[in-house]
């Protein structure tokens, strides 16, 4: 399974609409040239990830511009792309940081609103709601498990993905610069512990003054680094093997181990 991810760098004076056609184009030469037949997109590359002030004012219904364009590149390009994530408005709810993925054949496969949302009393912890579900997807090749950068800090999140049949963490992000090598170490942790594929990609550019990591990596079930981005915008491509995911749980059963958060031995 060959998956590309592509690293943008978010233009703070580009248009949404502008972007939007940009990205969509990039999916499709993407596909053309690398062959793939997964994509995945950043989070929050609409507004930027930090551009706290335009959530509102960028929000769109689930089946938005966004979600049509994104259809749309996934159809014509013939791959599963994981479309990052847009600020989503609710009519019933609050905003939410939602996450779309599409078949190749451009159907809606999956959405998954983020659980933990960064910013502690401010930024996206104020603004968004928090989602409630987990959310996997299943390709012919792998099923995935979905999450979103801030996510990655919380491990029960993957071991109840890797509990609903994740063998690959797709975990598109806006990671601040500053703190680019705990990227790096939780993206290798989750992959480790879960004996998982793990394809996390970021942005580069700057969101709001907020300078962004970059370094979208592809992590391989033993923590090996396949692939690493540098900080701008990039594209990563790598051939993944899916069967080294139960390959590397038979050679290293760590999983069969687990007693924390299992159900109690019946006596």
């Amino acid at each position: 399974m060959r998956a590309s991810l592509i690293q943008i760098a978010v233009d703070e004076g580009e248009s949404v609409n502008s972007r939007r056609e940009r990205v969509s184009s990039l999916v499709r030469e993407v596909a053309a040239r690398e062959r793939p037949g997964l994509v995945v997109l950043p989070e929050l590359w609409t507004t930027g990830a930090f551009a706290y002030d335009s959530f509102a004012s960028q929000a769109e219904p689930l089946e938005g511009p966004t979600y049509e364009t994104m259809r749309e590149a996934a159809r014509d390009a013939g791959v599963w792309l994981h479309a990052g994530s847009v600020p989503e408005r609710d009519p019933e709810g609050p905003l939410y940081n939602t996450s779309l993925v599409f078949s190749p054949d451009g159907e809606l496969a999956a959405v998954y609103r983020k659980i933990h949302r960064f910013g502690f009393d401010k930024g996206e912890a104020v603004l968004m709601g928090a989602g409630s579900r987990l959310v996997t997807v299943r390709t012919p090749s792998t099923t995935l498990g979905l999450a979103t950068c801030y996510d990655l800090r919380f491990p029960e999140l993957f071991r109840g993905l890797v509990d609903a049949g994740a063998e690959m963490f797709v975990v598109p992000a806006g990671w601040p610069a500053r703190r680019r090598e705990h990227w790096l170490l939780l993206a290798r942790a989750r992959a480790v512990e879960d004996q998982v594929y793990v394809l996390a990609c970021g942005t580069g550019g700057t969101h709001a003054g907020v300078p962004q990591a970059g370094h979208s990596v592809v992590v391989d079930p033993w923590g090996e680094v396949l692939a690493e981005a540098g900080d701008g915008e990039e594209v990563l491509t790598v051939d993944v093997d899916p069967a080294k995911v139960m390959a590397t749980r038979e050679q290293f059963p760590a999983l069969k181990d687990r007693l924390l958060g299992m159900d109690p031995p019946r006596r």
